[in-house]
């Protein structure tokens, strides 16, 4: 455990002290120094699955959080930069679809991503479950803004981007940025300047809820005040970053209410939000390659040029 603890650092100290030209494209790299109240169980091992081409899919039993580290090409890099989450009920990440394929796309779009392999919530693993995942995305989000100058980023145009329990950890992260759930090595701001939420897990309360992502992150029975807390359409302030919603009306998995909800409550607030509502797409569509949610890619890069996060010209092409 030790070597692999100073191995560790010794990636962190490197990739911390140089820029992107030390590294391939695609590195993953380790999050923390020392991942926060966490607690050793050497039985809980990662776990794959893979495609046909022996690609990894999915990963569960995370308890290593990382970065993986897509920059947009120098010649159409804009200095945006999002943090994406993927989805996967708290239990594993559809690390694939909603994550190196999303990064591919953000790529091509002058926007450097990076996917964050966040902590599965467990009990076996670390003191306080909820907040795990929490802490994750704030690190990431500080990790990327208090690198920016060095990597060449702009620190006010990062955004956090997460799909399906992925969107309730984005939407958690937009919403609780500032809850002290571990203690940061500086200042440095957790704040998205924007959000970008997919088909997301917004409520915990019963009836609406994802019922696995509900129990897998607070719990079997969880008190009336925490699920309250991590129902993020309750959350919602005037800090609230500016976002876009997509969703499909007939999602079977994550009820639509999830995003029509968080949409209400920041327009209540006076929060710039753009919500997209289709037809069909079912849960799960990732980029889109059939029925009325195929665009959404499009409309979200109109909404990204409108918001001034990346240059360009409307279109609907």
């Amino acid at each position: 455990m030790k070597k692999n603890r100073d191995t560790k650092l010794v990636l962190i100290l490197l990739f911390l002290g140089t820029g992107f030209c030390g590294f391939s494209q695609n590195t993953e790299i380790p999050l923390w120094e020392k991942v926060p109240d966490a607690i050793e169980a050497k039985d809980y091992k990662e776990e794959f699955t893979y495609d046909a081409a022996g690609a990894i899919n999915g990963i569960s039993k995370v308890s290593e959080p990382t970065l993986t580290i897509f920059m947009a090409d120098a010649k159409i890099a804009n200095g945006t930069s999002v943090v994406i989450c993927p989805g996967g009920g708290y239990h594993h990440l559809s690390i694939n679809k909603e994550g190196y394929k999303i990064a591919q796309w953000l790529n091509t779009l002058g926007i450097s991503a990076f996917v964050l392999k966040y902590r599965m919530p467990s009990d076996l693993t670390m003191k306080d479950k909820t907040v795990g995942p929490l802490q994750d995305a704030q690190e990431a989000l500080r990790m990327v803004r208090r690198n920016a100058e060095k990597w060449k980023l702009d620190p006010n145009k990062i955004g956090i981007m997460g799909f399906s329990a992925g969107g309730h950890l984005a939407s958690s992260l937009s919403t609780k940025f500032l809850e002290k759930v571990y203690v940061p090595v500086d200042n440095t701001s957790a704040r998205p300047d924007f959000s970008i939420l997919m088909y997301p897990v917004i409520s915990m309360q019963g009836g609406m809820t994802h019922k696995g992502s509900k129990t897998n992150l607070l719990g079997e029975n969880p008190s009336a005040t925490l699920v309250e807390k991590y129902s993020n359409d309750k959350q919602v302030n005037a800090t609230t970053p500016k976002t876009f919603i997509v969703h499909a009306t007939d999602d079977k998995a994550v009820p639509v209410e999830n995003s029509i909800n968080y949409y209400l409550a920041l327009k209540q607030n006076k929060i710039p939000v753009e919500l997209h509502l289709f037809e069909n797409g079912g849960h799960g569509f990732g980029l889109g390659v059939e029925g009325t949610n195929k665009n959404w890619s499009k409309a979200c890069e109109n909404w990204l040029i409108s918001n001034e996060f990346i240059p360009g010209t409307l279109g609907t092409k």
